[in-house]
């Protein structure tokens, strides 16, 4: 009997070690958690949540890229960039950094989204090339849109969808036409930087997206003012 009490005294001693060893190891784990410290990470994608969950960032390579997201629905799959997309306080994508590039060129873009609509800013480089690795064709710059209030762009994408269910390559080209006519669709309004014609200036267009106003230096360095009509055709100098 004398025995079998020290072997129960042993087993609670035990018990009680064990005890202490399992609770300071959860103790350690959940610490390390909360205050975890890498000098490096290797990931595909990460997602950047609130408390609730709610996606506010995305940092992903181009395989795993976020498609997007408006009005609590996420856009069907397209190709993106890798980079980083931003989501507003509603989970709205509003805006992004990505950016691409091989032999047969490169990207690279920050936009800022209207709220509900497509980009009205972008900071944007983008580089042609002959696949070979020379360059055809470069421009950057800074670059402004006018995007309608009463048009968003869950609407844009909801009749694009709809249109492409006509099968009708003909059909989807004359109702996206009608869209731009409309100005359902947003113009770009301002550019300053650098075009394709190797011109690098200010360049300005009107509420139907048509040049009228262009100031900027040549290919051949010279200075140049040009204003346009309603019909882009140029006014002065002639």
């Amino acid at each position: 009997m004398q025995d079998l009490s020290k072997q129960v005294r042993f087993l609670k001693l035990y018990a009680v070690f064990l005890t202490i060893i399992v609770i300071a190891l959860a103790v350690v784990i959940i610490f390390t958690v909360r205050n975890n410290h890498f000098k490096e990470i290797t990931a595909e994608r990460i997602n950047i949540v609130e408390p609730d969950g709610m996606l506010r960032m995305v940092i992903s390579n181009q395989k795993n890229q976020h498609p997007g997201k408006m009005n609590g629905k996420v856009m069907s799959s397209r190709e993106r960039p890798a980079g980083m997309i931003f989501f507003n306080n509603e989970g709205d994508e509003d805006g992004g950094f990505v950016y691409d590039g091989n032999k047969n060129g490169g990207s690279m873009t920050y936009s800022f989204d209207q709220y509900k609509n497509d980009q009205v800013m972008q900071l944007q480089y983008n580089q042609d090339n002959d696949g070979k690795g020379k360059m055809t064709a470069r421009s950057y710059g800074l670059k402004l849109w006018d995007r309608p209030d009463g048009f968003t762009l869950s609407q844009v994408i909801d009749y694009a969808d709809s249109l492409k269910k006509l099968n009708d390559t003909n059909a989807y080209n004359a109702g996206i036409a009608k869209l731009k006519a409309e100005g359902k669709l947003g113009q770009q309004r301002f550019f300053a930087g650098r075009n394709e014609d190797g011109e690098v200036g200010l360049f300005l267009r009107d509420s139907k997206g048509i040049p009228r106003l262009k100031i900027y230096i040549d290919k051949n360095d010279q200075p140049v003012i040009q204003t346009l009509d309603e019909k882009g055709q140029l006014v002065s100098p002639k």
